[in-house]
């Protein structure tokens, strides 16, 4: 594409934070009427490169120009005037204001939401989108949130789009339709980045793909040219084996126990509609289904975070006495002896706070273990530093605040917090979404070694094929029901896939 002039050049882009050199003299193109997938580890620079295309940040050294000519971008409203506009991973809502609020917030002229709706409308019948350009953002799920940000950039007219991990919360439907678009906006010239760790999504979707590792540009190719476990080796900087470890269960026993339970969200929709399941220590059950159809309101049922309609939760001791979990909050099951892990899927908005740094976060889960008014800081600095050190936490230090991190290492903060608690049950959601592969593998390994310590491990996950070669045995819902119960070793991908999309699955326990 050399013989082309360039939507996006970028020369000697440099980056620091403090200490850490996010990029070190990257150049990169990005030309119109292709869909650029960028790759590398957590923490590589990509999202970093992006945010100054987009006016979040600004270069300390480097040019970036459009179309040839040199521009300096200062702010999203700059890049947003160059037709430069992005999708980041972490939503950027203003939860009490609706859909189209949000998506006009900003905007020059005046407020005319009667116009904007009808032009929200026209985009989503174009697109194949679905936004109810009235209803509050706080009434939404992940994903008709995911869906709102993509429809603001397009709103605005932008013609480079770059999304950032912009599959990590659409099913599989809606992925689907998101790169017929795509596809559709590359065929009318637009210039599209995306950044994702999901291989079959690139060699699926790009026409090109680039390559950072530690900061640095490391090369590009076709993607005709290459397949996943050579551009994954290119990311890591050495060969890497794609398989994932599934040991034997370490003798099962029934752990938790859900009996007929039925939850509706508090506008009376339900959620999950007479559930019914044991997860045994020393295994991974896994949860499998399309988004929204009951996995986050099963953990936080069982986490103490959800009211109950009806059913029971049972704590199944190794003498097969019982707790009941319902009715109490996350507090009260610690009291009871319970020790219980929570990876949420929202880790910015229920798993940490994002002002915080490293040390703190993790105190978050044993400030209420001190007998004085002082908090003990030593420990959970120390735990901070295991994390950083184990799960290779890209990071200038354990004092940074969390929302300086990229996303993977959030959530491998997030996950390693979790872990280290040392519990008996653990609730993942979603645990390894926007993680790169080394660092999914990385995960996969830790939950693996929870399993063989014991642990009932209960993994909600978006990819079946990791569901079918991690899991011992395999939950699946569909619209809040329970539609049949595989074990791990031997499903049937395909069938498994149908039982996500129609009830009448069987049970094979």
């Amino acid at each position: 594409m050399d013989n082309k002039t360039a939507a996006v050049t970028m020369r000697n882009i440099t980056k620091r934070f403090g200490p850490v050199l996010a990029n070190d003299k990257v150049w990169l193109d990005i030309y119109r009427g292709e869909i650029l997938a960028l790759l590398g580890e957590n923490g590589s620079g990509k999202t970093t490169l992006m945010n100054m295309l987009s006016g979040i940040y600004f270069p300390d050294e480097g040019e970036i120009a459009i179309d040839g000519r040199e521009v300096v971008i200062r702010s999203p409203k700059d890049a947003f005037d160059l037709g430069i506009g992005m999708i980041h991973q972490h939503f950027k809502l203003v939860d009490v204001l609706t859909a189209a609020e949000n998506i006009v917030l900003g905007l020059p002229g005046k407020l005319d939401l009667k116009a904007a709706a009808k032009k929200i409308r026209d985009i989503c019948d174009a697109y194949g989108f679905e936004v109810d350009p009235d209803q509050k953002i706080y009434d939404m799920s992940v994903s008709q949130k995911q869906t709102v940000e993509i429809v603001k950039v397009l709103y605005r007219g932008a013609d480079i789009l770059i999304l950032d991990e912009p599959t990590a919360v659409l099913t599989p439907q809606e992925t689907d339709k998101l790169f017929a678009v795509l596809r559709n906006m590359r065929d009318d010239g637009k210039a599209i980045v995306i950044i994702t760790h999901k291989m079959h999504e690139v060699e699926a979707l790009s026409d090109r793909v680039a390559i950072l590792r530690h900061g640095q540009f490391i090369g590009d190719m076709l993607t005709s040219m290459t397949n996943a476990q050579e551009m994954t080796n290119m990311m890591v900087g050495h060969a890497v084996t794609l398989n994932i470890d599934r040991p034997e269960p370490v003798d099962p026993k029934p752990r938790i126990e859900v009996k007929g339970l039925t939850v509706r969200s508090l506008d009376g929709i339900l959620k999950l509609d007479d559930v019914s399941f044991t997860a045994n220590s020393g295994e991974i059950l896994g949860i499998a289904g399309i988004s929204g159809c009951g996995q986050k309101e099963l953990l936080e049922a069982i986490a103490g975070l959800q009211p109950v309609e009806n059913g029971s939760i049972s704590y199944i001791e190794d003498d097969g006495s019982r707790e009941e979990l319902i009715g109490k909050d996350p507090l009260a099951i610690q009291q009871m002896g319970v020790s219980l892990s929570f990876v949420p899927e929202d880790r910015l908005g229920m798993g940490l706070v994002a002002n915080m740094d490293l040390s703190d976060n993790m105190m978050l889960r044993s400030f209420r273990r001190g007998h004085s008014m002082f908090t003990d800081r030593k420990t959970p600095r120390q735990l901070a530093l295991d994390v950083v050190e184990e799960l290779d936490v890209v990071t200038p230090g354990v004092s940074t605040p969390v929302r300086r991190l990229s996303g993977g290492n959030v959530q491998k903060v997030l996950v390693g917090r979790e872990i280290a608690s040392a519990p008996t049950v653990l609730l993942t959601a979603y645990a390894v979404r926007g993680l790169d592969i080394n660092s999914s593998y990385t995960i996969y390994e830790l939950i693996n070694k929870q399993k063989a310590a014991g642990v009932a491990v209960i993994y909600v996950g978006e990819d079946l094929d990791v569901l079918l070669e991690l899991a011992d045995r395999i939950l699946v819902l569909c619209g809040g029901k329970v539609s049949g119960i595989v074990p791990g070793r031997g499903a049937n991908k395909r069938d498994v896939g149908m039982m996500m999309t129609k009830l009448g699955g069987n049970s094979h326990e």
